[in-house]
């Protein structure tokens, strides 16, 4: 295991592990609220993450009873001021955000407790989200009076629809971890003391998968409400044509030609 960042009081740990790049937050006390220190920590330990060869899957995780409960609303109202402070908090967050949604290797988020604004925003960027049974999820942009941050009035939209995105941005609706299923925002539930052990199974098993192909095709996926059809069938020659003389690819190809021709 190398590690990145290894001290109880860092804001953000990481570590990593048989190619598995682990990333929690760690702030349980304020439920994984976003300070600026935290947005800042957050972003360094994710562009660490993006240039490191060895890893082939992120793993997001909170620590204690929530996942992440948005934005400091405490450090947000206590700021002298506040508009400066706000606004360089949402810049900094938005760095993390964007570097995440860049990586080219899949994410995994375990979710417990509160996933709430910008922690929603995290799962969202997530490729497959596993959710515990406590795990809730809302915007809470409303209820403090504020508007979305975060990507999340970009990543909602295409995840859930428009109107199940205006619904829970306009009404402050708080999604349990079945509903949130239902609605296509978790791929699945299960109980809140095997959340993190299961996640970190599935993202084990993509890091012992063709990475490169993993990865090129979570950017085609998120890539693509950015470009025409005509756009996204040329990205997609020029990307599976490389794919294809991947180390990775060599001997699963063989093994799929040598399964045709029986």
């Amino acid at each position: 295991m190398r590690e990145a960042i290894d001290t109880s009081a860092a804001a953000v740990r990481s570590d990593i592990a048989e190619g598995v790049a682990t990333i929690e937050l760690n702030r349980p006390e304020s439920a994984n609220a976003l300070d600026l220190p935290m947005a800042a920590a957050l972003h360094d330990a994710v562009q660490a993450v993006s240039r490191d060869p060895g890893v082939r899957c992120v793993l997001l995780l909170g620590r204690g009873r929530n996942f992440c409960a948005g934005g400091d609303v405490a450090a947000m109202s206590g700021a002298a001021d506040r508009h400066a402070y706000v606004l360089n908090l949402a810049t900094t967050a938005h760095r993390s955000v964007l570097a995440l949604t860049e990586l080219d290797v899949p994410v995994v988020a375990a979710v417990q407790g509160a996933a709430a604004g910008a922690g929603l925003a995290l799962t969202l960027v997530a490729d497959v989200v596993l959710a515990g049974e406590s795990a809730r999820f809302l915007t809470a942009y409303a209820q403090a009076g504020l508007t979305p941050d975060c990507g999340t009035s970009w990543l909602l939209p295409q995840v859930v629809g428009l109107r199940r995105a205006l619904a829970l941005t306009l009404t402050d609706r708080r999604l349990t971890a079945q509903e949130a299923a239902d609605w296509g925002l978790v791929t699945g539930v299960c109980p809140d003391d095997q959340v993190t052990e299961s996640a970190r199974q599935i993202a084990l098993r993509m890091a012992l998968g063709p990475v490169p192909a993993l990865g090129r095709t979570r950017r085609l996926l998120r890539d693509a409400p950015g470009r025409s059809l005509a756009e996204q069938l040329d990205v997609e020659a020029a990307s599976i044509a490389e794919a294809s003389v991947s180390p990775a690819a060599d001997a699963r190809l063989a093994a799929f030609a040598g399964k045709s021709g029986k």
